[in-house]
């Protein structure tokens, strides 16, 4: 910038009135979730993805609320609910909070859910990525059975339940839930709790065995991703004991950890866990 002073041109106070810079925003980026067939259980599948070998899934180019990583637990649940996509997938009205990408919600779709919710905090780029990953994943004719709303955990679960399709005699509730790395939310769990108790089905649930392991049920899959606050994640499921609700551990599989710079024993950030919930029987 210049200006003029005594007829003579001076130069310098660009600095002064030009605004630094913004940095772009990150890019989207994606990842593939590859599907092994021997990973696959026996039965006959339902395709309803347009490359059932995998799966697609475009993140955020970058999030506050970490919608911006395919986490660890999110492939380890991924491969749970292939595995056991008879008894938690096929026929099934599935909820999944926090879905980030949404691949475990995306997996229940291709294994023949009835509906699926995908939920996460109802900001426009979240919700919007999650469309988007709805439309690449799932086939034209059978969109219509996976919906994406935005959602805060502990509020009504009314506008959930309504997209349930209404069945006569049978209430509108989910036959599974899905929390995927969600419980190192410390503040959060009575929230979380709050909505698996007033939107899972309360019918009995069905015999449930490590090969087919029944529903209705919560399901929660997670690492510890800050060793030192071990116990405060585990809080979440003495909360759901006095709630309750009857917690297993279902899996433990020791994978790479995502972020190796950070500290902590690694055999700790790098295992995920499952556990199922149950409604206790009275």
């Amino acid at each position: 910038m210049s200006y003029q002073e005594d007829g003579e041109t001076v130069d310098g106070l660009g600095d002064m009135f030009t605004e630094p810079e913004v940095p772009p925003s990150p890019k989207a980026t994606f990842v593939n979730y590859d599907r092994k067939p021997e990973r696959l259980n026996d039965s006959e599948h339902d395709t309803r993805s347009r490359s059932w070998q995998t799966v697609v899934i475009r993140l955020v180019g970058s999030h506050p609320l970490w919608g911006h990583y395919l986490w660890n637990a999110a492939k380890s649940f991924a491969t749970y609910l292939d595995v056991h996509s008879n008894s938690l997938c096929k026929g099934k009205a599935v909820l999944e909070l926090g879905a980030g990408g949404g691949l475990p919600g995306l997996v229940c779709a291709l294994n023949g859910a009835k509906q699926v919710m995908l939920t996460d905090y109802p900001d426009h780029s979240l919700i919007e990525n999650l469309k988007y990953n709805v439309e690449v994943n799932v086939s034209s004719e059978h969109q219509h059975a996976v919906r994406v709303m935005g959602y805060l955990w502990g509020k009504p679960v009314e506008p959930l339940l309504v997209t349930i399709d209404e069945t006569d005699g049978v209430e509108r509730k989910f036959d599974l839930i899905i929390l995927s790395d969600l419980i190192f939310n410390h503040s959060q769990h009575d929230a979380l709790l709050d909505t698996c108790d007033e939107a899972l089905s309360a019918d009995a649930c069905n015999v449930s065995t490590p090969s087919e392991p029944g529903t209705p049920c919560v399901l929660v899959f997670y690492s510890h991703h800050r060793p030192r606050y071990v116990e405060k994640d585990l809080e979440f499921f003495r909360k759901a004991r006095d709630r309750g609700w009857l917690c297993e551990k279902i899996v433990e599989e020791r994978m790479e950890v995502m972020f190796p710079e950070d500290s902590g024993d690694e055999n700790i950030r790098g295992t995920v866990y499952g556990w199922r919930l149950s409604r206790n029987p009275i």
